[in-house]
C-alpha cells in the first residue's frame, strides 16, 4: 500500500516521510486518534515506504520483515494453558486487512469468529514478539512491527513490551495504532513518539466518496457531514441495513414508549439491547448522545449545524421539541452514566431498563 492511497492526512504522510529523509526515524511512534481516520492506513503505507513499495510481498503484505500484533481471543480448541497470540489467527487477519486497512474493531471481532468475548493482547504475543524481532532481517533492511490497539494489552504483555521498546533489536521500528493511549502505561506512552491523527475533514471524504465510490454529489455532501470526521462511519452509511439505522428504529422505539410510559414494553426492548455485545451497546448510547444534540439543534432551523439523515431528520420534525433546555443536560449526563456503567461490566439488562424509565420522566420536562 502506498500513502497515495490513504485518504488525506497529508500533514502526517509528510512528517513520517520527512522523519526518514532527515535520519532522525524513532525505533517507536504511535499514531494516535479517532476510530476511521486512517491510522492502520498511515501505519501500513509506512511500513511498505520503510520496506519497499515495489516489493511484491509488501504489496501482498505478506513481507517477512512485516509483523502484525493485534487483540485476540481464546478458542474453544484451544488447551488451557495456552495463550493465544496473533498467528494464530494470521489466515483471518490477512483476509480482513488485504481487503483494505480501513476496518472496525467488531468487523475483526466477527472475522475471528468471537461473540461476547473480550479480546486483548496476551503475554504470549510479547515472548512471540521477542522472537521474531530477535531473526535477522530477510532483506538486509528494517524490520518493521505494527501494533494494533496497544491498550488492549493486558498488564505482563505491556511490562515485557516495555522492555522490548526499550531495548529494541536493530532497525526494528514499532508502529502503535491507538485509539485509546490513556490506558497504555505511562512508562510505554513516554518512550514512543506519538502522531496524532486528527478526523477527516468533511470535505475530504466527501471528495473521496465521488472519486473512489462513484457517489453523486448531493448524497456525497450529506454523508460527509453525518460521518464526523470517519472514513468507517463514510462506508456504513453507504450499506443497505446499516447499523445506523437499527441504531434509529430502536432510539425512535425508546422515545415512543417512553413517552407513552409502556412499562412492559420498555423492559422487552432493553432486553433486545442486552443481547448486543457490550461495543456494540456502547456505540448505540453514543448513537443517542448524537441524536439528542442533533435533536436539540433542529430546533435552531439552522441547516448547517443539522447532521442527520433523511430518516433522522423527519422524525425529528415532530419529536424535537421534546429535547429542550429544560432536560438536554439531564439526558446528556443519564446517557454518559450508562456508557459508563456498560464499559464497566455492569448488568446491560438492569442498566438499559434503568435507563428507559428515566427517559419516561425526562422527556416530560418542560
Amino acid at each position: 500500500m502506498k500513502f497515495s492511497e490513504v485518504i488525506g492526512q497529508e500533514e502526517v504522510k509528510e512528517r513520517l516521510v520527512q522523519m526518514v529523509e532527515e535520519g532522525r526515524l524513532p525505533h517507536a511512534i504511535m499514531l494516535c486518534g479517532p476510530a476511521g481516520t486512517g491510522k492502520m492506513a498511515l501505519a501500513v503505507a509506512f511500513a511498505s515506504y520503510l520496506l519497499g513499495e515495489d516489493n511484491a510481498m509488501i504489496q501482498k503484505l505478506a513481507h517477512p520483515d512485516l509483523h502484525f500484533t493485534f487483540p485476540t481471543i481464546k478458542l474453544p480448541s484451544m488447551s488451557a494453558d495456552h495463550k493465544p497470540v496473533s498467528d494464530d489467527f494470521s489466515h483471518e487477519w490477512h483476509d480482513l486487512i488485504v481487503k483494505g486497512p480501513y476496518f472496525t474493531f467488531d468487523q475483526w471481532l466477527c472475522e475471528m469468529g468471537a461473540e461476547n468475548q473480550q479480546a486483548i493482547i496476551t503475554a504470549g504475543e510479547s515472548d512471540d514478539l521477542v522472537r521474531k524481532l530477535s531473526l535477522k532481517s530477510s532483506q538486509g533492511g528494517y524490520k518493521v512491527s505494527i501494533i494494533w490497539l496497544p491498550e488492549r494489552m493486558n498488564i505482563e504483555c505491556a511490562n515485557k513490551l516495555l522492555k522490548l521498546i526499550e531495548e529494541p533489536p536493530t532497525q526494528t521500528v514499532f508502529i502503535m495504532v491507538c485509539e485509546d493511549p490513556d490506558r497504555l502505561l505511562e512508562t510505554i506512552r513516554s518512550r514512543v513518539q506519538r502522531i496524532d491523527v486528527k478526523k477527516l475533514p468533511d470535505e475530504t471524504i466527501r471528495q473521496a466518496l465521488i472519486e473512489r465510490r462513484g457517489i453523486d454529489e448531493n448524497a456525497a455532501q450529506r454523508i460527509s457531514r453525518l460521518a464526523n470526521g470517519s472514513w468507517l462511519k463514510a462506508m456504513e452509511l453507504l450499506t443497505v441495513g446499516t447499523e445506523n439505522e437499527q441504531f434509529f428504529d430502536l432510539f425512535v422505539m425508546l422515545m415512543r414508549l417512553a413517552y407513552q410510559r409502556k412499562v412492559r414494553e420498555l423492559r422487552k426492548w432493553s432486553e433486545t439491547l442486552a443481547n448486543f455485545g457490550r461495543e456494540k451497546q456502547k456505540r448505540f448510547l453514543l448513537y443517542i448522545l448524537r441524536m439528542l444534540r442533533e435533536n436539540f439543534m433542529y430546533n435552531f432551523h439552522q441547516e448547517e449545524l443539522v447532521y442527520m439523515t433523511q430518516d433522522e431528520e423527519n422524525f425529528a420534525r415532530n419529536f424535537s421539541r421534546f429535547i429542550n433546555e429544560a432536560n438536554i443536560l439531564p439526558l446528556y449526563d443519564l446517557t454518559n452514566v450508562a456508557i459508563r456503567d456498560i464499559g464497566q461490566n455492569a448488568n446491560s439488562k438492569i442498566v438499559f431498563f434503568d435507563y428507559a424509565l428515566k427517559m419516561i420522566v425526562l422527556l416530560i420536562q418542560k
